[in-house]
């Protein structure tokens, strides 16, 4: 099985989010703490304001993407280890210093089609 974590992080400080290396040592961070490892990496900072970061991760993938503007921060963990669990979610809010979160979690079944489901 894998599983994809989405997480909103909100009242983020600004300067945090525009700071690249910041967002470098916390993907490292949270990577380190799901028990994988970085394979390649990749950070674009926006003009005037905003980075994308990616790492491809020895699990799958760890993204962050941020509106300092909006003091809002969205990361995606997607990993076939048993690691990502909802308490990285709160070591997320910690890191970026977040007033609030939001949590979504999608199960990916690998190896067998699973039941459709209507939406």
């Amino acid at each position: 099985m894998a599983s994809q974590l989405f997480v909103d992080l909100y009242g983020c400080d600004e300067q945090l989010l525009n700071n690249e290396e910041e967002m470098r040592s916390i993907a490292r961070q949270v990577v380190s703490e799901i028990g994988a490892e970085i394979v390649d990496e990749c950070v674009h900072t926006f003009e005037p304001i905003g980075i994308t970061y990616f790492a491809v991760i020895t699990t799958s993938h760890f993204s962050i993407h941020t509106w300092p503007e909006y003091g809002y921060a969205a990361v995606d963990v997607f990993s076939c280890g048993e690691s990502v669990a909802d308490r990285i979610s709160d070591r997320l809010k910690e890191l970026f210093k977040a007033a609030d979160i939001r949590v979504g979690r999608c199960e990916r079944v690998i190896g067998k089609v699973p039941e459709r489901l209507e939406v």
